[in-house]
């Protein structure tokens, strides 16, 4: 199975333009507090600019559920991926509410005994936590029954050990297809030819 790419925390319009080169299958809104934070407006202007086979994921955390909801019925988003302390009584309302894919961002050094609370959304999203950038411990054994996208610190420098470890549905990346806080044509353009070949050595 091929490893995908979201490239998360786009912002600008050249952001959009970079990535409808590279054409990764996914991009990600912030629409929690960041440096990376885009409101409402912005992210349906450049939704708008976005190629249309690219999925557009929206992230929040401990966002109240009518603003979720809101921004899904704009458009704005084609998948929702809640990163904050959302429990299942909050997954199963979101659901009623909407129509699109959820992922869930597990904690590795917080929620990861409690995978199990989790089997409402579709994906789930392993990561350090809080967006740092850093790995957690990849010597864990990550045997879950949903599609994983892995986060924290994936970089050209690792995801070919992070390919080969946790052959995963997906990789998230962030802050390392950046230069100075802002999305690096270069960078991204490397990472998403280094997993072409990763994928393309796996089905020779």
């Amino acid at each position: 199975m091929k490893t995908k790419l979201k490239i998360c925390g786009l912002k600008r319009e050249e952001d959009i333009l970079m990535a409808n080169e590279i054409k990764p299958e996914y991009i990600g809104f912030v629409f929690a507090k960041s440096k990376r934070q885009v409101n409402l407006e912005k992210a349906l202007f450049l939704k708008s600019k976005l190629d249309k086979m690219i999925k557009s994921v929206g992230v929040f955390v401990n966002e109240p559920i009518e603003n979720v909801v809101k921004t899904v019925k704009s458009k704005a988003i084609d998948i929702v991926q809640l990163h904050g302390d959302e429990d299942s009584s909050y997954i199963l309302k979101l659901k009623r509410e909407v129509n699109i894919p959820i992922i869930k961002a597990i904690k590795v050094n917080k929620d990861f005994r409690n995978i199990e609370k989790f089997n409402e959304v579709n994906y789930l999203l392993i990561d350090s936590g809080g967006g740092s950038g850093k790995t957690f411990d990849w010597s864990l054994d990550l045997k879950f029954n949903k599609p994983l996208f892995i986060a924290g610190g994936i970089s050209l420098a690792n995801i070919e050990e992070a390919y080969k470890r946790f052959k995963s549905y997906a990789f998230d990346l962030s802050s390392s297809v950046e230069t100075n806080g802002y999305k690096d044509f270069k960078k991204m353009k490397e990472i998403s030819f280094k997993l072409e070949q990763l994928n393309g050595e796996d089905n020779e």
